[in-house]
């Protein structure tokens, strides 16, 4: 149910290159940031036409001119998550958690709603997205720099989709623990396995966090949500459980910041789920997610084919 320990030879080299260039100065990695974007949009040109076409029919009310300068600054976003993670994972345990608080590179906003929403129900199911960094996440425990965050290693909880590629999965797995290494906790469970985790984990203090605005897995019927003026197909399984359990449900918002790096904040759904529907929060959910994009049009994910039946 964890993230894998084991890693074949090929993972080990990747996560030895990994490491090494994960060691060295944040500001190295956004000047290597610029060189990538420029190659992954102008060279290779990578799904250019799904960011473009995903881009026109999500904001229909702007120009040609304007949805390409969206996609260029689009692509810078993208490559500053990639090198982002790399540096993530350069320091682990307790050298990387001190490097992490640092360098601000997330800065969660209001810790004290997360400690007041577990202090009232127990548990949390925090509803992330595509927006900022989301690997950044593993970190979250080491953002708050003001009211502490009351949430222990070992109550916090994130799903994550295994990859195909078993090298690939392997050192990325071995990269997004790199805070936890010296801690006592499992926060990592593969999204096909939540469900019987959360059933045999119902002391509260709990915090799941599950980035659910992807295209559902496999072929049961979904709910649809109006999202970006389009019929949306809608992973359903995080508000789903979190009104099965009378969980606390919030969404999490990730903005870039003016100087660099993000901002967490959380905003509550509902404060105790049970009797609530789950395809209305999974509305109010999008609801959220639109508003941060009309702000911030390139802080997401375009290259995913969201509207796949489109």
């Amino acid at each position: 149910m964890t993230l894998m320990k084991k890693r074949s030879i090929g993972a080990r080299l990747l996560c030895g290159w990994m490491r090494l260039h994960g060691c060295l100065p944040l500001k190295y990695h956004y000047f290597w940031a610029g060189i990538l974007a420029f190659l992954v949009e102008k060279v290779f040109r990578y799904r250019r036409d799904v960011v473009m076409v995903n881009l026109s029919r999500s904001f229909p009310e702007k120009t040609y001119a304007e949805v390409t300068q969206i996609c260029h600054r689009f692509y810078r976003h993208f490559a500053e998550i990639f090198t982002e993670c790399l540096w993530f994972g350069g320091r682990r345990g307790e050298r990387g958690r001190e490097r992490l608080r640092r360098s601000h590179i997330v800065e969660f906003s209001n810790p004290g709603e997360l400690n007041r929403l577990l202090s009232q129900s127990g548990q949390v199911m925090i509803l992330s997205s595509h927006a900022g960094n989301w690997e950044l996440l593993a970190g979250l425990l080491n953002y708050s720099y003001g009211e502490k965050l009351e949430l222990k290693p070992q109550g916090l909880t994130i799903a994550y989709r295994r990859m195909s590629d078993a090298i690939s999965d392997q050192a990325f797995s071995f990269n997004r623990t790199a805070m936890l290494d010296d801690l006592d906790c499992d926060c990592f469970v593969e999204s096909f396995d939540v469900k019987q985790f959360i059933c045999e984990h119902r002391d509260p203090g709990r915090a799941f966090l599950m980035v659910t605005d992807q295209y559902p897995y496999g072929g049961r019927k979904n709910m649809e949500v109006e999202f970006m003026h389009r019929r949306t197909v809608t992973m359903s399984a995080a508000a789903t459980l979190g009104v099965r359990f009378d969980m606390a449900i919030a969404y999490m918002r990730l903005e870039s910041r003016e100087d660099g790096g993000y901002r967490v904040t959380l905003v509550p759904v509902c404060e105790h789920a049970a009797g609530e529907d789950p395809a209305e929060i999974m509305q109010q959910y999008y609801r959220l997610l639109e508003q941060d994009l009309e702000a911030q049009p390139w802080n997401y994910l375009w290259t995913h084919r969201r509207w796949k039946k489109e």
